[in-house]
């Protein structure tokens, strides 16, 4: 029994057609799970006084967007944020939101325009990294 050329060609157009399915809703599934994991981000109320001094490491990970920070205490006081890993969809602008954490000695400050999903996992990395002393 021979197979025309039609068939097998008509059979490898249907057969990637359905990998394709597979792969788009895998690929929307993660896609809503991220965005759920952002929304139902919340922090907690940390009082960094009560942080002993020292360096300390924290990471939140929502698939495509992860972040890893080293957050340094003294004297009660958030004094340095290092942003050591930022993997993001279009928010590098996001970065900035270590600035008003160190400004304003609070975790959940304002988002940056723009960046809102980023600025929610860095803020929770930096949360994170506090809660490893406490």
């Amino acid at each position: 029994m021979r197979i025309s050329k039609k068939k097998v060609i008509s059979f490898i157009v249907v057969f990637l057609f359905l990998v394709g399915l597979v792969w788009g809703a895998v690929y929307l599934k993660k896609v809503a799970d991220y965005k759920r994991a952002v929304k139902e981000t919340a922090f907690d109320e940390i009082d960094v006084t009560n942080v002993s001094d020292g360096s300390y490491i924290g990471e939140y990970d929502v698939n495509f967007i992860y972040a890893k920070v080293e957050v340094t205490v003294e004297d009660g006081m958030i004094v340095s944020i290092n942003i050591l890993e930022h993997r993001h969809e279009r928010g590098k602008a996001a970065e900035t939101v270590i600035e008003k954490i160190i400004e304003e000695q609070k975790i959940d400050v304002d988002s940056i325009s723009g960046a809102t999903n980023s600025s929610t996992v860095i803020k929770k990395a930096v949360e994170n990294a506090l809660k490893g002393d406490q």
